[in-house]
C-alpha cells in the first residue's frame, strides 16, 4: 500500500543527529510514513544502526517504514533527488540530519494538503534550537516572492516543505545538483516560474537545529547566494531595498514580528530515546547572526 508520506533525509556521518531525525519521523501519529534515507557512505556503524532501525522501528510506530540507501552522490541535492526519486508516497519532502518534525507535524499537513486540492507546496513555521535542544528563535514563515529570495534571501526551510506528488509527475520539479548550497532556493524560484500554488501552514511543524556545521553560513555558501543574486536583471539587483522593505512589510502585516509563548518536543542527544518539552516565554523572530550580508560582487 501507498503510504501517504514519503520523507528523504540527505545523510553522511551525521548519525548522532539523524536518529533523531528518524524518531521524530517514526513517532508522527495518524499517517502513513515512508523514511528514505540517501547516505553516502557513512560506514559500518551507520549500516549496523539503519539495519536495527529499519527491523525495529516498525514494530514500534505502525504505519511507518524505513529504508536506507547507501551510494556515492554527487552533494546533498544529488542524494535528495535519488531520494524523492525512490519515494512513493503521496505527500514529499525532504528532511536534514539535523532537522526533525514536531508531534502532530505531519497529520496537520495532510489535513492542509485535504482541504485545499489546488495547492501544490505548502511551508510551515520553524522553531529553530541549539545543539541541546534550548530555543533560539522562531520563524514563521510567508509564501516567498521571487525578487526577494533572489536577491536577498529565501524566508522559509526546507524543514517545513511539502509538496504533492504531482510537482515531480507532472512539473519534473527536482533539485538542482549543480547548486551545492543554495539548490532550496533555485527550487522555490523555479516553482514560482512555473506558477505552482504556494500556501502557508501557521503552525510550527519542524525544528532546525543551529549545530554550527550548517551550510549556509559557510564561503561557499555565500558565494552561490552573490552567483544567485547576479542572476537577477540589474534593475531588480538595484531595487534590492524594495524587495527588503516589501519582505517586512508583509511580515508585519503577518504579526510574524509579535511571536505568541509557546512549547515544543524535540527528540534531544542528551534523550534521544523521549521527546523533551521546552516551554518558550519569551518567543523572538531575531535569529542572531544567521544571515551573513554577502559581498557585492562575486570573488575573482
Amino acid at each position: 500500500m501507498r503510504p501517504r508520506f514519503s520523507i528523504v533525509t540527505p545523510s553522511f556521518r551525521q548519525l548522532d543527529w539523524l536518529r533523531l531525525c528518524s524518531a521524530s519521523i517514526a513517532d508522527q501519529a495518524g499517517v502513513s510514513i515512508e523514511h528514505i534515507v540517501q547516505d553516502a557512505g557513512s560506514g559500518a556503524e551507520h549500516e549496523a544502526w539503519a539495519g536495527r532501525w529499519a527491523s525495529e522501528a516498525p514494530a514500534r510506530a505502525p504505519g511507518f517504514s524505513f529504508r536506507c540507501i547507501s551510494e556515492k552522490d554527487a552533494g546533498m541535492y544529488d542524494a535528495v533527488n535519488r531520494g524523492l526519486r525512490q519515494a512513493s508516497g503521496e505527500i514529499l519532502a525532504y528532511l536534514n540530519c539535523d532537522e526533525q518534525y514536531l508531534p502532530g507535524a505531519l497529520a496537520a499537513v495532510d489535513l492542509f494538503f485535504a482541504a485545499h486540492p489546488d495547492v501544490d507546496v505548502v511551508f510551515g513555521d520553524v522553531v529553530i534550537v541549539q545543539g541541546n535542544g534550548a530555543y533560539l528563535c522562531s520563524r514563521e514563515v510567508l509564501v516567498p516572492s521571487q525578487f526577494h529570495t533572489q536577491i536577498c534571501h529565501l524566508g522559509t526551510l526546507t524543514a517545513a516543505m511539502f509538496f504533492r506528488r504531482r510537482v515531480l509527475d507532472e512539473r519534473q520539479l527536482f533539485f538542482d545538483a549543480a547548486w551545492r548550497d543554495n539548490g532550496d532556493s533555485v527550487w522555490v524560484l523555479d516553482a514560482l516560474r512555473l506558477g505552482l500554488r504556494m500556501a502557508i501552514l501557521r503552525q510550527f511543524t519542524s525544528a532546525f537545529a543551529e549545530t554550527g556545521e550548517n551550510m549556509n553560513t559557510k564561503p561557499n555558501a555565500i558565494a552561490e547566494q552573490v552567483r544567485l543574486r547576479e542572476s537577477a536583471p540589474r534593475w531588480a539587483q538595484k531595487l534590492a531595498p524594495i524587495w527588503v522593505l516589501q519582505h517586512r512589510l508583509r511580515r508585519l502585516f503577518a504579526g510574524v514580528y509579535f511571536p505568541k509563548k509557546f512549547r515544543y518536543s524535540i527528540y534531544t542527544t542528551g534523550h534521544p530515546e523521549e521527546r523533551q518539552t521546552f516551554d518558550v516565554n519569551r518567543p523572538t523572530f531575531l535569529w542572531a547572526g544567521r544571515f551573513v550580508k554577502p559581498p557585492k560582487s562575486s570573488p575573482a
